[in-house]
């Protein structure tokens, strides 16, 4: 329910949505800050660094979001990709989100977050990037995604097409998963579970 009502107020009556995300950053950084603080990755693949995207110049997620064809959005549009909706995003402190890089050449292997709210609920989505398909880095981001969203506190959610078969086999191999619903367009709503 509240995933839903979250689609419509940010889909439909924006700048309700960024007041609302506003007091959400807020009391979310009073109650997870400190533990947020404290937190580091264990689950990162090797050749690969995890960086919050905060510390990633706006402009190199721009290009990331560039670079993926347009088969990527089919099933994956949970924000803007344009300069100014992640900057907005990178000041979020409840919008958990990461980028993978490659040791090798510091390009941007793959992105993840972890949208939260302040009462204890998280939403989790990840991209791989074209150039880095088919190495297992959705499960590995998966699994990081877990690692911080259970590491503070949180339950987690997410939303995944059984048409979108890599990321649907990621959700289901680097989670324990409970279907809470069946949605339209063949899509399930997933709690992850903790292992």
């Amino acid at each position: 329910m509240l995933y839903k009502i979250a689609h419509i107020l940010r889909d439909k009556i924006g700048w309700l949505w960024n007041l609302i995300e506003w007091l959400n950053s807020m009391l979310f950084s009073m109650r997870y800050g400190k533990r947020l603080r404290d937190f580091s990755f264990t689950t990162v693949p090797e050749g690969y660094d995890i960086v919050p995207m905060k510390d990633v110049p706006t402009e190199k997620m721009v290009a990331f979001f560039e670079h993926q064809p347009e088969e990527a959005y089919t099933y994956f549009r949970p924000h803007g990709f344009y300069k100014k909706g992640i900057k907005r995003l990178q000041g979020n402190k409840a919008f958990l989100a990461y980028v993978l890089k490659d040791n090798t050449n510091g390009q941007i292997a793959g992105y993840c977050f972890n949208l939260s709210f302040f009462h204890g609920v998280g939403y989790r989505g990840r991209m791989v990037d074209m150039d880095y398909r088919g190495k297992g880095l959705g499960t590995a981001m998966n699994k990081m995604l877990n690692e911080v969203g259970f590491g503070i506190g949180l339950r987690l959610f997410e939303t995944v097409s059984k048409d979108n078969v890599a990321s649907y086999r990621s959700a289901m191999s680097a989670s324990n998963v409970k279907v809470v619903k069946e949605l339209p367009h063949n899509e399930l709503y997933l709690e992850i579970l903790p292992d």
